[in-house]
Formats: structure tokens, C-alpha cells, sequence
């Protein structure tokens, strides 16, 4: 085995030819690393003109099917998403040295889906759920404030619903690169592209 692909105490680190297997154990390597939001992701969506922008997000899920995040569909991401439905996301692990990113096309869950990972929010996340008009302007501090106490007197002690314009989104991967640091810039890089269905070709790339 190639030390190039070890850790310091030879642990193989490409230790799957499943990518999302892969993923799921570095993710799980970097919640006992990182000090807090292992799940943090850099989310790049473009609009229509093919203008990028680029957003820290959390990673809710990950399975075969993609990764997913959750959002204000109305926000600037929602928007460009629903103008251009392709993205990449990038995850840094700084303690592991390590990251990972992923370039895809992007659907929506399904209601099922938003329904059940809304309910797990904690209610004062639900309230502002409702009481955020994402990214457009706001005027002062004191208008977001007035909008949460109107939605806490209006579900009062009830269950919060999901609101129809919050929801989320999976990006269905096309190709899936790990990054891990190498002494003098001579880093490892595995790259996996889809072929088919749950086909994935491997190679690896110069650093």
C-alpha cells in the first residue's frame, strides 16, 4: 500500500469505492474533530446569467440519493435554484486536514420530507422560519422582532407547521472529489464521476 494514501499511523484514508460511503466516514472522523457544525458547507448556486454566488449552509442528510439542505425557497439561493437547478458544495475539515466537494444537479425533497425534518427543529428555529423574509431588505432590527411575536402569539403553545415557501433541496452528485493535505502542496486527490445509475469511475489527480 502506497503511504500516500495513509495517515501518519498508516490507516488507509480512500478506505471505499463507494463515494457516499466514503463521505460518511470522513463526516463521521470530522464530528469528533471539529470543534462545531462538522456539517458545515460551502453551497455555490448561479442565476440564469451563470452569475455565481456562494453561501455557508448545513448539511441535514446524506444518502445514495445526495445531499441534502434546507432553506427559504424565496431566499437568493431558492431563487437561483428554481432558475438553475445545478450546484457544487464543499466541505473543509481543518482539523482532519481534509475536504471534499460535490458538483450536481439539485431537486427539491419532498413534502414528506420537509414535514418530518421541520418537526425535529427546535420551535423558536420554526417560528423563524415564518418570520423571516430571507434576503430581502429589512429595515430595522426591530421589524424582524415584531414579525417573530406575531407568529408566537399566532401558534401560541400549537405545533408550528411548515411554511409553504420553506423546504429543501438534494443535489443528486455527478462527481465527488477527497482532498487530504500532503506535506510541500503534494496533496491526494480521488475523484469519483458517475457513469450510470450507481456506476462510479475513479482516478486520481495531480495536487
Amino acid at each position: 500500500m502506497s503511504d500516500s494514501t495513509t495517515t501518519a499511523d498508516g490507516a488507509e484514508i480512500f478506505t471505499s469505492d463507494d463515494p457516499v460511503a466514503l463521505f460518511r466516514e470522513w463526516m463521521e472522523l470530522a464530528r469528533a474533530k471539529e470543534p462545531e457544525d462538522a456539517n458545515a458547507m460551502a453551497l455555490a448556486t448561479a442565476d440564469k446569467s451563470g452569475l455565481p454566488d456562494v453561501r455557508m449552509v448545513l448539511l441535514k442528510d446524506v444518502d445514495a440519493r445526495g445531499f441534502v439542505f434546507y432553506t427559504n425557497l424565496e431566499s437568493d439561493k431558492g431563487r437561483e435554484l428554481a432558475e438553475n437547478s445545478q450546484a457544487a458544495i464543499c466541505f473543509h475539515w481543518k482539523s482532519l486536514r481534509r475536504q471534499v466537494r460535490v458538483r450536481g444537479s439539485v431537486n427539491p425533497v419532498s413534502d414528506e420530507e420537509a414535514d418530518a425534518y421541520f418537526a425535529t427543529r427546535a420551535r423558536d428555529s420554526q417560528i423563524g422560519a415564518w418570520a423571516s423574509r430571507q434576503s430581502r431588505p429589512l429595515e430595522t432590527r426591530f421589524e424582524l422582532e415584531r414579525e417573530v411575536a406575531k407568529f408566537v402569539a399566532k401558534f401560541g403553545i400549537g405545533k408550528v407547521p411548515r411554511p409553504p415557501h420553506w423546504s429543501g433541496f438534494r443535489i443528486v452528485p455527478v462527481r465527488i472529489e477527497f482532498w487530504r493535505d500532503r506535506p510541500f502542496r503534494l496533496h491526494d486527490r480521488l475523484v469519483f464521476e458517475r457513469e450510470s445509475g450507481d456506476k462510479w469511475r475513479q482516478k486520481r489527480l495531480f495536487p
